[in-house]
């Protein structure tokens, strides 16, 4: 790290000491979710950012961050607050490498962790949230395996709590493989309701103690 990010570091958890929740949101931009599903899950972002930036004590502690993934692995947006979080721009092509998106999710929240380490800064355990429309394709089997493992391992640890939505032709099937929890599929295009549900699952999750399990709302945009 360069002299002048440890100095931002140092500004930033100065000025702000609250406990942090991080937040990876994994995006699928492969070429399937062109059109109509890009566009939804964009405007489904912009609710996520209002929502969570009113809330003023979310807004000190939740940070946002995005990666997106096809061919390429692209951190589009790194750890901010929630009134920080610009919209990235996204274009969708190439195939889903999901399993190297779930490595580079679970490498940023660690970095994290030990940034909040480095200036005594508390932390709830981090979110890791897959939106695909798809299924690993494109990658080597071993690298969705390896993925897999770390993934399953970490959440086994707690280090982690990892969710995927399936959209449309999602394979749910390949994903139930990948995630310990049930994967949701998300109801049409509704994500404008996804997110304002992760949005206030995250709310809740600010306004508890780092160490308290927090019951989280019905998935009223999920179904089975």
């Amino acid at each position: 790290m360069s002299l002048l990010a440890k100095l931002e570091d140092a500004v930033e958890f100065a000025e702000n000491p609250e406990p942090r929740c991080p937040c990876v949101l994994l995006l699928d931009t492969s070429g399937s979710m062109q059109g109509a599903p890009l566009d939804a899950m964009l405007a489904g972002l912009e609710a996520f950012r209002f929502d969570l930036a009113v809330d003023p004590l979310a807004a000190r502690r939740v940070e946002i961050a995005v990666v997106a993934f096809d061919n390429r692995i692209r951190v589009v947006q790194d750890f901010v607050s929630p009134d920080r979080f610009d919209i990235p721009f996204l274009n969708a092509e190439g195939m889903t490498h999901i399993g190297a998106a779930i490595e580079k999710g679970l490498d940023m929240v660690e970095e994290r962790k030990a940034r909040y380490r480095a200036y005594d800064v508390a932390y709830y355990r981090p979110w890791i949230f897959l939106v695909t429309d798809g299924e690993p394709q494109g990658e080597a089997p071993d690298a969705v395996a390896r993925a897999t493992r770390r993934l399953q391992e970490a959440e086994t640890k707690k280090q982690v709590a990892f969710f995927a939505v399936g959209v449309e032709n999602a394979n749910m099937e390949a994903l139930a493989k990948i995630a310990v929890r049930q994967p949701l599929r998300l109801k049409g295009l509704d994500f404008r309701e996804m997110f304002v549900w992760l949005s206030r699952s995250m709310q809740s999750v600010a306004h508890s103690r780092p160490d308290e399990t927090v019951k989280l709302a019905p998935t009223g945009w999920a179904e089975l």
